[in-house]
């Protein structure tokens, strides 16, 4: 790390990111920035997407990629009908994905919303009682998702009553419309304050991951400016969808996102996950994300702290692609759980 580096890396979020701005992080100040940076090339981007997602990975790598897909899953129930019970069952698979093989990992996370957050906390906790250190997080949606379309105050009540409920993570979702608009000051003040909603009473902080919801920015080069803004604003990862908008995650966007967090490494010293969730649902199309993070930003990225899927039905693809390399055929979908 450079002394610059290392000295961008010791400031606050605020701080760095009035040092990186020149100034307050106004609407003028934060176009300017924003607008000032590069544009994507999107032919070559999408060209160098579709270079790394036709790797092959074989035999004994492919094994190690499966286990670390698992091992970066947020495995996620985000529906009107979801219920105790279906939470339960959730965070039971989430312990044990594969009954019929110790050896395979965890997942790192469930995901749901927030009102379920203390069921997830208390079937998680039976685990640990009964001496069972899980290492699986609760993350929980907030800011009214997926639209994010209320006041502030309805906001941060919400990342409220997660963080209080027992939650690990919160996913919050940008105002797009205020992003399209032009109102980055706007979207920049909801990310610092939810991140100060985050803290807890202990003063330690829910990790923050910021939902762009790509498939609404329309362009590569709108993408790149979100993801610099919540990189700013003080983010802990950064993240592609909510799933119910389609193009949810793309290779693409998230290479983009990818290049962003690299970055900002470099000029900062400072590490940024990334999270592309929804409509990734085989271990093949998996594997090319886990192969653009290692040639994008570094094998160091392919940790639960840098670098998540948020997903449901991939479980399930990556459980039988597993069995199938250790019994040499193919187990039917009734050999795993239906989410």
């Amino acid at each position: 790390m450079t002394s610059s580096q290392s000295a961008m890396a010791q400031l606050n979020n605020g701080d760095r990111a009035v040092a990186l701005l020149g100034g307050e992080a106004t609407d003028a100040n934060l176009r300017r920035y924003l607008h000032g940076i590069p544009g994507i090339d999107a032919v070559g981007l999408e060209q160098r997407a579709a270079d790394l997602g036709s790797r092959s990975v074989k035999t004994s790598s492919k094994k190690w990629a499966l286990d670390k897909i698992i091992s970066l899953i947020d495995l996620t129930t985000l529906e009107g009908a979801d219920t105790p019970g279906k939470v339960r069952s959730l965070v039971g698979k989430a312990l044990t994905p594969d009954p019929g093989d110790p050896t395979c990992p965890r997942v790192a996370a469930v995901c749901v919303y927030g009102d379920l957050v203390p069921i997830a906390v208390e079937a998680l906790g039976s685990a640990h009682a009964a001496g069972t250190a899980t290492g699986i997080s609760v993350a929980a949606v907030a800011t009214a998702f997926p639209s994010g379309r209320a006041s502030l105050a309805v906001k941060l009540a919400d990342v409220g009553d997660a963080v209080t409920g027992g939650a690990d993570e919160i996913d919050m979702v940008i105002d797009r419309g205020a992003f399209l608009s032009g109102r980055f000051g706007q979207v920049y003040d909801e990310i610092v304050a939810v991140k100060e909603a985050c803290k807890r009473a202990d003063g330690s902080h829910a990790h923050l991951k910021v939902i762009l919801e790509t498939g609404e920015l329309n362009t590569y080069d709108n993408v790149r400016r979100a993801s610099w803004l919540a990189i700013l604003a003080g983010g802990d990862f950064i993240k592609t969808s909510t799933g119910k908008i389609a193009p949810a995650a793309t290779l693409p966007v998230t290479l983009s996102m990818l290049e962003v967090v690299r970055d900002w490494k470099r000029l900062t010293g400072a590490r940024v996950g990334v999270k592309p969730a929804g409509g990734i649902r085989t271990s093949k199309d998996a594997i090319k994300y886990v192969v653009s993070v290692a040639e994008t930003v570094g094998e160091e990225w392919l940790t639960p702290s840098l670098f998540r899927f948020g997903a449901s039905s991939l479980l399930n693809d990556v459980l039988m692609q597993r069995q199938k390399m250790t019994t040499g055929h193919y187990s039917g979908p009734d050999y795993v759980t239906i989410d």
